[in-house]
């Protein structure tokens, strides 16, 4: 064990430090982006699969009235709020991404600092954007310091990291001071979990992940907030994060390097797409190829898609599964599926990955003559990344349409406009479990943008409800 500082000392210090004049612009802007993306997804989300029945569970618990349920109503203790709003803002999987750390950074920080913001009461939005601002850098720079790719980890990052992030979010609400904020890292290291094989398996575990890491949070922070003393050497120690989960293959000094000064939440990516971002290359490559050659799909002998080794083996195998998806998470985590879905169609939406969605007999029959392999050449240069894709269409003619694409749409290299952005949230509130007025798309989306104005960051869940 170093004897220099651990770097939890590090993030205490950043989290508990940090103020709304220390955020660039652009930072702030990102924030406001990421809470309002956050919360669109979770309008579809409440209506997904798994989430009816982790309502029912919380809500039955009953308990201290602290936070609220997001779209469905009623309050519950924060705890219980962070897990089932941070499930329905993962369900549809059409939450942000960092393409280079592979993980979501916002499911569970977001809902994990509303929760704690109901929980304290009066929150303002620009603390509420500070506390963000502080659990998003944290994840995204935990993700990059991270050397070792998530099917050889067997880990899932967001919600393996996602438990570091939320406490750092919900403490700064909070206002731990750096030894409290400091312990609750240390308290919430004893919960960490998070494993790939639920995607693997199609379960829907996988949506409702990273929310135990935001449920875990709320109970370390108060814990902290009462004096309780948690592990010090949480990820450099002898048997700390990065030894213990990690095989010793991640880098402190990587995460530390101009901690406060750049911000690598800047690179986080948005979802066109409802679906794991590991697809969303294909996709992007079959759409072009739609647009090059707009024959009928009747005439598409075969489809050959080349992905990084770890892509292939997250949304391509078993080949058959994902050539014939049952579930809609197998649709969801399918290159097969959302390429067909894409040459059809155009667009993957919501609708593409609902039970009736992933019946459409023609988008399988298709599916089935798409060929998913490791490209050689791509692994080798982007194998700790969202796969890029290359995308062949033959037709039997005998005539090819060949297309590749590195950075998806959404990356901050191949932005969302303004109006793609504004388009999806109105897509996920037609998806909410309970009627919400015609114009709260709208109303949240101004809420979100006028975050640094708001006293109370009540108002966000006002156009929720």
């Amino acid at each position: 064990m170093s004897s220099s500082p651990d770097l939890a000392c590090d993030i205490a210090h950043f989290a508990a430090s940090l103020s709304y004049d220390d955020l660039p612009p652009a930072v702030i802007e990102a924030v406001k982006t990421n809470i309002l993306d956050t919360l669109s997804c979770a309008l579809a989300g409440s209506s997904a699969e798994g989430i009816a029945e982790v309502a029912d569970l919380v809500l039955g618990w009953g308990g201290q009235p602290e936070a609220s349920v997001f779209v469905l109503g009623g309050k519950v203790p924060a705890h219980h709020a962070a897990w089932l709003n941070s499930g329905m803002a993962h369900a549809r999987d059409y939450d942000d991404t960092h393409d280079a750390a592979i993980l979501h950074a916002g499911v569970s920080t977001v809902p994990a600092a509303i929760a704690a913001a109901q929980l304290r009461g009066g929150l303002s939005g620009r603390e509420l954007i500070v506390a963000v601002a502080a659990g998003l850098e944290v994840m995204c720079r935990l993700g990059v310091a991270v050397e070792v790719d998530i099917v050889e980890s067997g880990f899932i990052y967001s919600s393996l990291l996602g438990y570091f992030a939320a406490t750092v979010a919900a403490g700064r609400v909070l206002c731990l001071d750096e030894t409290q904020m400091l312990n609750a890292l240390g308290i919430v290291y004893s919960s960490v979990a998070g494993n790939h094989q639920v995607t693997r398996d199609a379960s829907l575990m996988k949506r409702l992940q990273p929310g135990l890491a935001a449920q875990a949070a709320l109970v370390a922070v108060q814990l902290a907030s009462r004096g309780i003393r948690g592990a010090q050497h949480v990820f450099e120690g002898a048997d700390g994060f990065f030894r213990v989960y990690l095989r010793g293959r991640a880098s402190a000094a990587r995460f530390r390097q101009d901690l406060g000064q750049r911000y690598e939440l800047l690179n986080l990516s948005y979802k066109p797409y409802p679906c794991c971002r590991d697809t969303h290359s294909s996709i992007d490559a079959a759409l072009t190829a739609r647009i090059q050659d707009s024959r009928s799909v009747a005439e598409i002998e075969s489809v050959r898609v080349g992905v990084t080794g770890p892509g292939y083996q997250m949304v391509c195998v078993p080949e058959p599964v994902r050539q014939a998806p049952k579930t809609i998470v197998e649709a969801q985590f399918s290159i097969p599926f959302t390429v067909a879905a894409a040459l059809i169609d155009g667009a993957p939406t919501i609708g593409h990955f609902t039970d009736e969605g992933v019946r459409r007999a023609d988008i399988l029959a298709l599916a089935g003559r798409v060929h998913p392999y490791v490209d050689k050449e791509i692994d080798r240069d982007w194998s700790r990344f969202v796969t890029p894709a290359r995308v062949d269409v033959r037709y039997r003619d005998g005539t090819e349409v060949s297309v590749r694409v590195d950075y998806p749409k959404g990356h901050p290299r191949h932005l969302m406009t303004a109006a793609e952005f504004t388009a999806k949230t109105a897509d996920c509130a037609t998806y909410a479990a309970a009627s919400l007025a015609p114009d709260s798309a709208g109303r949240l989306a101004a809420a979100a943008i006028g975050l640094d104005q708001t006293t109370d960051v009540d108002d966000l869940l006002n156009a929720m409800s």
